[in-house]
Order: structure tokens, then C-alpha cells, then sequence
């Protein structure tokens, strides 16, 4: 509460802007460049578009309590098709209504596509190169996903921001230290992993997410844990 709480608030949620280190369908496309030169454009056009679409889902949300009234009467996350329903005829309905469901396959099969191949070639022992068992592995993924979404009685809103922080809880803390060249051993490269990802858990499920983004303590105690690591490393290879 008060100013410090609402300071405090504002810095957690600029973390979520910088948990897009973490999300391993994002980075993919910057890792996949051709070129390092090319990096300047790719990060202009993201945030190019960032900010647009930003702009835009943020007027959509403003507009919404001016023509559907209150708030109370409506699924707020339906914001959108409800007022294309309300404002558009439909022709347009449908335009929206395709719009938002290209998006949302979009990022699911990016998601699950991703998850897929890192249990295939990182995650197991062995890489999988035959067809049908990555088509398995990628089926079970999907499975899991879509029971994990079915069974749970959270929002989509709600369900999103903790798949975000905690996959940039996991990863964000070591692209991190890593960018910076520091190079943490295998070890403790899995221990910041589980830390952070841990953190992250129990601060959403104490219920402090209200109050503070779950990924700013998550990516903190993970710097935290690869810092110290790699000082403690250094010291013991120094004395020896």
C-alpha cells in the first residue's frame, strides 16, 4: 500500500517485460538469425509491433467499459468479440472472431513446438530423430497442456502470466549471465534453473502475485544463485 507499494508494483511488472528473455518460442526467432548485424532490425521491428498491438489491446479494454456498460455483466476477456458483436455486422464478426482464433493457434503451436523438441533433443537421454516419435512426444505435450487448461479453474489471463513467469523465471536469470559472459558450470546452471522456477511456484501460490509480479523475486533469487556460484567457483579454482 501507499507510494512505496505502488513504485514497488511498477518495477515487478517491468520485469514482465523483461521475461520475454525466457520465453523460448520468442528467442527461437532472434536465435535463428543469419546474421548478428541483423539484430538491430529484428529487435525494432518486435518492438515496433509490441507497442502497436499494446496500444491497441489496451484501447480495446478502455473502450469496452464505455459501450458495454459495466463490467460486472460481461467476461472481460471476451471484451473483443463481445463488442464486434455489438458494433460490427457480421462480416466483420467473423473477421474478428478468425483474427483471434489465428492468434491464440499462433503461440499455442509455437509453445508446444518448442516444448517438444526440447524434450526430444535436450530433455532425453538420446535425440529422437524418427517422425512418428516426435509426433508422439508432441501429441502427449498437447494433451498435457489441454488437460492443464481444461482442470483449472483460473482465468486464461491468470494461466498466461504464470506460464510467462515461469518459464522466464527458469531461463531469464541464466541467458542473463550468460550474455554478460559469465559461464556458470552445468550444475549450477540446473540449480539457478529449479530455484528460480521453485520461487516463482510458491510465490504465486502464497497468493503474493497481488501485490508483486511472481518473476521479479524468481528472476533475482536466480542471479542470485548463478552470482554467488560463479564467485564461489572462482575462489575455490583461484586457492587451488
Amino acid at each position: 500500500p501507499g507510494l512505496a507499494g505502488g513504485i514497488l508494483f511498477a518495477i515487478s511488472w517491468a520485469f514482465a517485460g523483461m521475461s520475454v528473455i525466457g520465453q523460448p518460442h520468442i528467442m527461437v526467432r532472434f536465435m535463428a538469425l543469419d546474421d548478428q548485424s541483423r539484430m538491430l532490425r529484428a529487435r525494432a521491428w518486435y518492438y515496433l509491433w509490441f507497442l502497436a498491438f499494446y496500444a491497441m489491446a489496451t484501447g480495446v479494454g478502455m473502450l469496452s467499459r464505455v459501450y458495454l456498460g459495466d463490467p460486472a455483466a460481461f467476461d472481460a476477456e471476451l471484451a473483443l468479440p463481445t463488442m464486434a458483436q455489438e458494433l460490427f455486422p457480421p462480416v466483420l464478426v467473423g473477421l474478428v472472431l478468425a483474427g483471434i482464433f489465428a492468434a491464440t493457434l499462433s503461440t499455442a503451436d509455437s509453445l508446444i513446438l518448442s516444448c517438444s523438441a526440447a524434450l526430444t533433443h535436450d530433455v532425453l537421454p538420446h535425440n529422437i530423430e524418427n517422425t512418428r516419435e516426435i509426433k508422439m512426444v508432441t501429441a502427449v505435450v498437447c494433451a498435457l497442456a489441454l488437460g492443464w487448461a481444461l482442470l483449472n479453474r483460473e482465468s486464461v489471463f491468470s494461466l498466461v502470466i504464470l506460464a510467462w513467469s515461469g518459464l522466464a523465471s527458469a531461463f531469464a536469470p541464466l541467458l542473463l549471465v550468460l550474455c554478460f559472459g559469465l559461464r556458470p558450470s552445468q550444475r549450477l546452471s540446473i540449480i539457478a534453473v529449479v530455484v528460480g522456477f521453485l520461487v516463482s511456484l510458491v510465490w504465486r501460490f502464497a497468493g503474493l502475485h497481488g501485490a508483486v509480479y511472481e518473476g521479479m523475486p524468481a528472476i533475482i533469487a536466480g542471479l542470485a544463485v548463478l552470482l554467488v556460484g560463479v564467485r564461489l567457483n572462482a575462489s575455490s579454482t583461484a586457492v587451488s
